[in-house]
């Protein structure tokens, strides 16, 4: 019985001690999956007999049609959920590591969508702009960051819809209060309230400049 007792107890503390890491391991890959969403996922050859373009790089050239966007915005939402983890509790903690666990599984779909949709994507923009036919397209170094980051993301998240019932919340001392304050030493009806007799109600009265004895 003994040993069963020690092992309940030392589960929680087990719990406890993730919180840090997967906290850490969600913010980091968090930032990342938004750094590198924001970079050129596909990059292209121009033809080289253009007048002016060579083999250029138009990955760089065309960054802003070479991103994903989307996978930004969604790494911007992990952030966000991640700080609102860190400052509420309860059922309203679960439901936001839901969202993240969400958030991050649509992470991780548009690093999958992208090499059916991103170099298509390129062709149409670079051809409608300056009437030229890229020869060749490629994925990017950023586009494997991103993959191994979305990874990362729905690790960190999963593991915090898991174990968030189990890690230390945010005290309540800030929380509005909701019993009476001041002088109020009357019940419902009116009639004074009895003196307070243990230790503890001595001392919340003398803190509310009662006097205990009265």
């Amino acid at each position: 019985m003994a040993d069963a007792g020690t092992q309940h107890d030392a589960r929680p503390a087990s719990t406890r001690r993730t919180f840090g890491p997967v906290v850490a391991l969600g913010l980091v890959s968090g930032a990342l999956g938004a750094w590198a969403g924001s970079k050129p996922w596909v990059d292209g050859t121009g033809p080289e007999s253009a007048p002016g373009t060579g083999s250029a790089d138009w990955g760089m050239t065309w960054g802003e049609v070479a991103t994903s966007p989307l996978a930004t915005a969604l790494a911007f939402v992990v952030l966000a959920c991640w700080g609102v983890l860190l400052v509420t509790r309860g059922r309203f903690r679960r439901a936001v590591a839901a969202l993240a666990v969400v958030a991050a599984l649509g992470y991780a779909a548009t690093v999958v969508w992208a090499p059916f949709s991103l170099p298509d994507h390129l062709v149409a923009q670079v051809r409608r702009r300056t009437g030229l036919t890229l020869d060749d397209t490629s994925l990017t170094g950023w586009y494997w960051l991103a993959a191994v980051v979305a990874l990362l993301v729905l690790a960190s998240t999963v593991l915090a819809l898991r174990l968030v019932r189990t890690w230390p919340e945010m005290g309540s001392k800030y929380d509005a209060p909701t019993g009476a304050r001041g002088g109020d030493s009357t019940d419902p009806a009116g009639a004074p309230a009895d003196p307070p007799t243990d230790n503890i109600d001595i001392w919340k009265a003398l803190d509310e400049g009662r006097d205990p004895t009265a």
